[in-house]
């Protein structure tokens, strides 16, 4: 498997795999008008010519949303998701990024399982956030761990 940025020779394959997974898929344009910000990012990961999955985060400040997070049927289970997240949590470190949010429907377990691995915690919920159907969403929150001593005052030494 091999994971790297998007590039515009993926924007179909990409655009297919939301239309197959999402009820309200981006188009191809959605994703070709992300490709020269450079405040997003898209990574994707193929085998053997085959797109598995993809993921993407739009970047401001010091934080990074994670929009899209979509691996192919046939490569579930099969650590592709888990690979993306963490290549992005890689190159978002590397930007010196490393708080990261993101929504997910509270229905999608093996997701929310997936974050709380790489050490996103739930710290809110949205109402009705997602449409077709409607359904609340958890917020996940990734953020680097500060050292405290046992008072929760920072240890300087």
């Amino acid at each position: 498997m091999i994971i790297r940025k998007m590039t515009a020779e993926d924007l179909e394959a990409v655009a297919g795999l939301e239309a197959r997974i999402f009820s309200m898929p981006w188009s191809v344009q959605g994703f070709a008008d992300t490709l020269c910000r450079e405040d997003v990012l898209f990574l994707v990961a193929r085998e053997a010519g085959e797109l598995l999955g993809y993921v993407g985060v739009y970047c401001a400040a010091d934080e990074g949303e994670i929009t899209n997070v979509a691996v192919a049927q046939a490569a579930r289970r099969q650590g592709v998701g888990g690979a993306l997240l963490d290549a992005l949590i890689e190159a978002l470190a590397a930007r010196e990024i490393f708080r990261i949010v993101l929504e997910v429907r509270v229905s999608n377990e093996p997701a929310i399982g997936l974050y709380g691995q790489r050490g996103f915690q739930i710290v809110g919920t949205r109402k009705n956030f997602y449409e077709k159907p409607t359904e609340d969403a958890y917020v996940m929150v990734r953020e680097p761990e500060v050292p405290t001593c046992g008072d929760g005052m920072l240890s300087l030494q």
